[in-house]
Parts: C-alpha cells; structure tokens; sequence
C-alpha cells in the first residue's frame, strides 16, 4: 500500500511540475527580452502572448500548454500500467486500478492546471489554465476536448473576445462530461476544472460586466 501511495504522490507532483513549466513566460524572455507579467494583462499564457508578441509564438505557447495537459494523464496512466507490470502495486491489498486509477488522473489534471497558473518557477503566478486544461480533456476523452474546443471556437467568432470563449467552454465541460457519460472523478474534475478557469478569469468578469473587455488583436492594461 506504501508503494501505491507513494506512487501516487510522485504522479501528482510531476503533473504540477509539467504543468508549472513556464510556456508564455519563456517566450517573451527568449524573443523580446521581457517578463509577459509586466505587459498586456499581467498573464503568461497564449492570449496574452499573442496581443504582446504575436499570433506565431501564441500559437507554440498554445501547443505546448495543451502538450503539458495531455502529458499529465498519458505520464499518469503510463506510470500506473507500469507499475501494475512490475507488480509494485498490491493487488491484493485493497487497491483496485479500475476504481482507483481516474481518480489518480483526475487529480493530476487538476494538479497541472494548478501549476499552469500558480508555476513554482514564477513565484506561484502564470495564466490561466485554458490551453493545459484543454489538453488534459483531449487526454481524457477526445470527444469532450474537441466539443469544448468547438464551443470556445464558435462563441470567440462570434464574440471576438477569447476571454468570453475561454468562460463558455468552463461551463459546457460539465455537461459534455455528463452527456458523455465519463467516469464520476472525469465529471468532478470538469467541475472543479471549469469552475478554477472561471475564478482565474475574475479580471476579465468584471471587464466584460463593464464593458471593457478588449476584443481579439486588442490591446489590454494592466
């Protein structure tokens, strides 16, 4: 059971610190010199990137946040199916993976979101876990990831505000994952995922209350 734990834990930790890489942060130092935090909306992720430096490297930081999302659940699974293999995992002692094993992934995604935008390596700042939690639903089921990716894309055409895209896909991730008929932890985790994305978004809320809220290709103060 010791080994089970620990195995567990090790799976959380590594999901946080893929997903604490800092993606946007890198880009801004690597091409232009600066820390993304002290430009446009205070943000490190793509959004924020593609107003200061471009649709090119918003396009790469997108990728590899999804990449992080994706590699927090296929990593886990990998680590369990492995560790199952080598017999590490005791069976016979109350652990039961088809049970269990959701669960363990359900929290890695959340552990990924929560270093997307709380990164160890940027004194616990970041984005704000679009493009990671995308890529953790695609590693779940594809079905919902692409559905949530569908309704972000058609509200941000017809709206012309990512932040508003960003807000519809939080709330129609639950009902995909319901509709869907996923795992009870891939239901709770769509929950708790989509509702981390919305309180991240609290800045946008209120510009979008007020009126405020710059369109695609506008730019944003901080």
């Amino acid at each position: 059971m010791m080994t089970w734990l620990i195995l567990c834990g090790v799976i959380w930790l590594i999901a946080y610190l893929w997903g604490s890489i800092p993606t946007g942060y890198l880009a801004g130092r690597l091409l232009q010199g600066i820390d993304l935090r002290e430009h446009g909306s205070g943000s490190t992720g793509a959004t924020n990137v593609l107003r200061t430096l471009g649709k090119g490297p918003a396009l790469l930081v997108l990728l590899i946040d999804m990449l992080k999302g994706v590699l927090a659940i296929t990593g886990g699974n990998w680590a369990i199916a492995l560790a199952a293999e080598r017999d590490l995992i005791p069976t016979g002692g109350g652990v039961q993976l088809d049970f269990w094993c959701p669960w363990i992934l359900a929290a890695a995604g959340l552990a990924a979101l929560v270093g997307h935008s709380k990164s160890i390596w940027l004194g616990f700042t970041g984005g704000k876990s679009v493009g990671t939690s995308l890529g953790v639903l695609l590693a779940m089921c594809w079905q919902v990831g692409l559905g949530t990716l569908l309704v972000f894309g058609i509200v941000l055409a017809l709206s012309r505000t990512v932040s508003l895209g960003s807000l519809a896909g939080a709330v129609v991730v639950s009902i995909l994952m319901l509709l869907l008929n996923q795992p009870l932890p891939y239901q709770l985790f769509a929950v708790a995922g989509g509702l981390y994305v919305i309180w991240r978004h609290q800045s946008n809320l209120q510009r979008l209350v007020a009126g405020t809220e710059p369109q695609l290709g506008q730019k944003v103060s901080l």
